[in-house]
C-alpha cells in the first residue's frame, strides 16, 4: 500500500502535473496522518452511516458497505454548514521565486487547491480571489461538489507576475465581501516598492497589518498563511550573488555573508510584528517555510474551522 503522507511533502507533488490529482492525494495523505495521530476531534469525513432513503444523494452513498452487505447507506455527515471561505492567493512577480524545487506561487497554488478540496468535501462553500496590484479574478464561493473543476481551473492558469498592492487590496475586498465569513491569506508579503529602508519596509508591514485588520472590522474570520522560501529566511548563500527583483527588476549584487546577520534578525522581527499584532487582532497568522510538508496549512486551517464550529 502506498504512503499517501508522501504527498504531503512540495518536493514529490510538485512534480505532478493534474492538479486535481494533486489536491487529492495531499487531502488524502493529510486525514491519513491525522487519522494516525493523537490529534482527535476533527471531523473530515462522517458520523455514522443511515440506510438510504429515496431522495437522498447517490453522491453520499457508501459503495464500499453496499460491496460488503447488499444494502444501501448514507454517510450522515455532522453538519451542514453555510461557512463560506475565501482564498486570496497572491500572484504577484515576488512569488515566481524558490530554492527548494518549488516556487512560492507553486506552493500557493497547491495549498488553495488542497483546502478547496478539503473544504468542499466538508460541505463549505468556498470561492477564489486571485490578485497582485489589484483583483484579478473573482470566483464567488459556492458548495456544490463541482464547483472544485472550476477552482482548479482558475488556480492552474494563473501565473505570477506582476507588481502587488497588498493594502490596496485588502481593502477593497473588505468593503466587498459584506457576508460575513472566513478570509484565506496565502501571500508571501513582499513589497513591490524599493524598500531600502528599515522605516520603508516597517511602513509597508504596517500597511498589510491594516489591511488585514479591516477584514477583522468588517467581522470576518481571518488566517493567514506567510509562505517563505528557505534563503529567505536565512540567506544561506556561499558566493557573491547578484539578487533581481521579480517584479520591477531592480538589481543589486552582494557578499551575502556580510549581512546575513542583520538580514536574519530583520526577518526575525518582521515574522515577529506579523504574529504579535495578527494575535492581538484575533487573526490567526501562521508563517509557512516553502519546504514544509503541506499538514502545516492544513492542520492550522482545520483547527480554526473547529473553532468556527
Amino acid at each position: 500500500m502506498p504512503d499517501h503522507r508522501e504527498f504531503l511533502r512540495p518536493d514529490v507533488v510538485s512534480r505532478l502535473s493534474r492538479l486535481d490529482i494533486v489536491a487529492r492525494l495531499v487531502v488524502e495523505g493529510f486525514i491519513t496522518g491525522l487519522h494516525k495521530s493523537p490529534y482527535h476531534g476533527f471531523s473530515v469525513e462522517f458520523a455514522e452511516y443511515r440506510p438510504y432513503m429515496p431522495g437522498d444523494s447517490i453522491r453520499d452513498v457508501d459503495w464500499k458497505a453496499y460491496a460488503k452487505t447488499d444494502r444501501l447507506y448514507v454517510k450522515e455527515h455532522e453538519e451542514e454548514t453555510n461557512l463560506k471561505a475565501y482564498l486570496l492567493l497572491d500572484a504577484s512577480g515576488s512569488m515566481g521565486y524558490g530554492s527548494a524545487g518549488i516556487t512560492k506561487f507553486r506552493y500557493g497554488c497547491l495549498t488553495a487547491a488542497a483546502l478547496s478540496h478539503l473544504m468542499l468535501r466538508q460541505r463549505d462553500a468556498v470561492g477564489l480571489v486571485l490578485f497582485d496590484a489589484g483583483i484579478r479574478r473573482y470566483i464567488p464561493p459556492r458548495s456544490v461538489t463541482t464547483h472544485l473543476h472550476t477552482l482548479l481551473g482558475e488556480i492552474e492558469a494563473a501565473k505570477a507576475g506582476a507588481d502587488t498592492d497588498l493594502s490596496r487590496t485588502f481593502h477593497d475586498l473588505a468593503e466587498r465581501i459584506r457576508r460575513r465569513g472566513l478570509i484565506i491569506v496565502i501571500s508571501d508579503f513582499t513589497p513591490t516598492e524599493d524598500c531600502d529602508s528599515l522605516s520603508k519596509r516597517r511602513d509597508h508591514v504596517g500597511r498589510v497589518l491594516s489591511g488585514l485588520k479591516h477584514f477583522r472590522h468588517r467581522k470576518h474570520e481571518v488566517i493567514v498563511f506567510h509562505l517563505l522560501d528557505p534563503k529567505e529566511l536565512d540567506l544561506t548563500f556561499d558566493r557573491e550573488t547578484r539578487f533581481v527583483g521579480l517584479e520591477r527588476g531592480a538589481e543589486v549584487a552582494t557578499e551575502p555573508w556580510h549581512i546575513a546577520e542583520d538580514y536574519r534578525r530583520v526577518m526575525r522581527e518582521e515574522i515577529a510584528r506579523y504574529r504579535r499584532e495578527c494575535r492581538e487582532g484575533l487573526i490567526d497568522y501562521v508563517p509557512v517555510n516553502t519546504a514544509e510538508p503541506f499538514d502545516t496549512v492544513l492542520f492550522n486551517y482545520l483547527a480554526k474551522r473547529k473553532k468556527l464550529g
